[in-house]
């Protein structure tokens, strides 16, 4: 095994949450010394786990529960923490000091800053106007927004009285945003009248007359002006929210206590093979595993500043704003991350003292290849961990984190999905970081890696799979009234075990490593590989941009197509071709070389900005692309229409 990249010092681990929940739990009779040995208590004792983890993040609830754990066998058919009663907003909203809660920038810079108690109070205003409407627990309200604080006032609000909240980025096209919307019925819609992206400004007033048009079940639309102070829609379901700011609401919202498995998401999957699932979040499973995350694995607690650079079609906005409950800063950024300059979330890490800063490795790759090197140009003393997700984090990109951001920070690539709303694999702030690896398996997530007979392997790559429920399972799917649809997303590969749909490694030091997704994983010679494992070789070549590798059915096997995009001013010729080949052979094997490699100019990808390898080997198949409303840039696609290089 490899020496660490970066060792915790002995005064970061005395200090960290988890080591002082080791030490409380020890001294409880249980045993747990170590975070290995507390990794394996907590999913062999789920049950004094989950309550320990209550009782330490203070769970607000207005009665306690009948039982922890019903129905412990069965996947899916646990239930967590039945007959107890809460509410979402009140434990996110339990701070209501001058201390800043929400601090907002754009590319302009910092536009906002709102107080716990204003933010409260703010949230008070809307949830008593949504409660003048009619809504209530169960309604859908929905946000066709950007990242920024009346998003969160709007999703706060509506979990407050009750009601289930879901949303998209103003990235999505209309019929991307129906697709999602119209299968919840949503009774009232929060709206901005404009974004900026790049520089450029782009007007939603059209956009959003014909959302509302085609979504007869709105009774009200809520405007928000967002860099258009004097925007208004007329109609009578349209009313600006500063004008459901009324002298008339309460001083505090009015929370309502519901059971803990009350829907309080909807999150959609990314869409690319057919209409996006609704995948359907519990109020109590959501928040008990996002605390467990935020106070132990990142190590949160008052004071601090968190951000990360996410929209509102992406889990990572609905994991930072829970991070309300920590007693921690919230800090929004809307727009480019690359604009006016290449640095400039660097400039606001600087400026707002983060301490928590989370990004994709698509961001660490394209700052490296720009040239940012914030160690040398920004004080980032307070900056104590640097988080990443989205897909896998090459061993690269942990060189340049440590050589060119920071030296003393902990860098935790973390992994899991909008199908459980946290993760199976992320941070340690007492453990070291390896080159390349999660650090290590998220607490009472019982992950294996299984080969393709079931079995668990170690060293190995196989299928990342929990074998153990957990609280943030979904409730189940939108529309699937008998599970059918939820049980085959999950279950139905290994009877009754999640399987994730990751090709992953646990590796020797307890930590993981992600090689993609196992539906996009390459077969040729009926060896798998993970493409993962190229995109490593692909990202050190300076004359490649960007790329994505699939496998095409051929002459019985498959074979390994390449497709760059190439810096600007670098032409695919075939001494470069036979750099990348040989650069792969060298750094991976013979059989990971592509057969093809071919040029494009765009890469396709999902709004959440994540390459869709199936989306174009259906392409290449000639079969047809079920939803590219889904992608972001669906025009990307043509490219690989119809390539004449693919029929030789």
């Amino acid at each position: 095994m490899n020496p660490p990249l970066w060792t915790p010092s002995p005064e970061r681990i005395e200090q960290a949450n988890v080591t002082s929940f080791i030490r409380s739990l020890a001294r409880q009779g249980h045993p747990v010394r170590d975070y290995p040995s507390l990794y394996e208590w907590s999913c062999s004792h789920p049950e004094e786990f989950w309550v320990a983890v209550w009782d330490r993040c203070r769970v607000i609830a207005e009665r306690p529960w009948d039982a922890v754990l019903e129905n412990p066998d069965e996947m899916p058919g646990a239930r967590w923490f039945q007959g107890t009663r809460l509410n979402f907003a009140e434990n996110l909203l339990r701070y209501h000091d001058q201390r800043e809660a929400i601090i907002a920038w754009n590319e302009h810079g910092r536009y906002a800053t709102w107080t716990f108690s204003g933010l409260r109070l703010r949230v008070a205003h809307i949830a008593h106007q949504l409660k003048l409407w009619g809504v209530g627990p169960g309604d859908r309200v929905v946000g066709f927004m950007p990242n920024i604080p009346e998003t969160v006032v709007a999703m706060l609000a509506a979990t407050t009285i009750g009601a289930t909240w879901s949303s998209c980025s103003p990235d999505f096209g209309t019929q991307g945003v129906l697709d999602r919307f119209e299968q919840l019925a949503p009774k009232v819609l929060f709206a901005a009248a404009a974004v900026e992206y790049a520089g450029k400004r782009f007007d939603l007033l059209g956009r959003l007359k014909e959302i509302e048009a085609r979504l007869p079940s709105l009774e009200h639309c809520v405007l928000v002006p967002y860099l258009a102070p004097d925007a208004q829609i007329e109609g009578e379901r349209w009313i600006r929210f500063d004008q459901c700011l009324s002298d008339v609401a309460p001083a505090d919202p009015e929370f309502v206590p519901l059971p803990f498995d009350h829907p309080i998401y909807v999150m959609f999957s990314s869409g690319t093979t057919g209409v996006p699932k609704g995948i359907v979040h519990g109020a109590g499973g959501t928040l008990i595993q996002h605390l467990k995350e935020h106070t132990f694995h990142c190590d949160l607690r008052p004071g601090d500043r968190v951000f990360y650079f996410t929209t509102l079609g992406w889990m990572m906005w609905n994991w930072l704003v829970s991070t309300l409950a920590t007693g921690s800063t919230i800090v929004l950024y809307d727009g480019s991350p690359f604009h006016p300059k290449p640095d400039i979330l660097w400039d606001m890490a600087a400026e707002e003292r983060i301490t928590v800063f989370g990004t994709s490795p698509r961001y660490l790759t394209a700052i490296e290849k720009a040239g940012v090197r914030p160690t040398r140009t920004h004080n980032l003393e307070h900056l104590r961990t640097v988080l990443s997700t989205g897909s896998p984090l090459m061993p690269e990109s942990f060189d340049y984190v440590y050589r060119e951001i920071k030296e003393d920070v902990c860098l935790s690539s973390v992994s899991g999905g909008t199908d459980l709303l946290s993760c199976f694999a992320g941070g340690n702030p007492a453990l070291p970081v390896y080159r390349g690896e999660l650090q290590c398996l998220a607490l009472a997530m019982k992950v294996e890696v299984w080969d393709d007979d079931g079995k668990p392997v170690f060293g190995q790559k196989g299928e990342l799979v929990c074998t153990k429920p957990f609280p943030s399972m979904p409730v189940g799917f939108w529309n699937d009234p008998d599970g059918a649809k939820y049980r085959a997303a999950y279950f139905e590969h290994f009877p009754g075990v999640w399987r994730h749909g990751d090709y992953a490694e646990i590796t020797p030091s307890g930590g993981m490593i992600i090689h993609g997704r196992s539906d996009a994983v390459l077969n040729p010679g009926g060896v798998r590989i993970g493409t993962a494992e190229i995109y490593r070789v692909l990202q050190q070549l300076p004359e490649i941009e960007e790329s994505m590798v699939v496998g095409q059915q051929w002459d019985g096997d498959v074979r390994v197509v390449l497709f760059v995009r190439l810096a600007e001013g670098v032409t695919l010729d075939d001494p470069l071709r036979d750099r990348i080949r040989a650069a792969i052979r060298a750094q991976a094997s013979p059989r990971h070389v592509p057969s093809k490699i071919l040029a494009v100019t765009d890469i396709p990808r999902t709004v959440s900005g994540k390459i869709t390898e199936i989306a174009v080997r259906d392409l290449i198949h000639g079969r047809a692309v079920k939803n590219t409303e889904a992608l972001a840039n669906p025009e990307a696609l043509e490219q690989f229409r119809n390539r004449e290089e693919l029929a030789v």
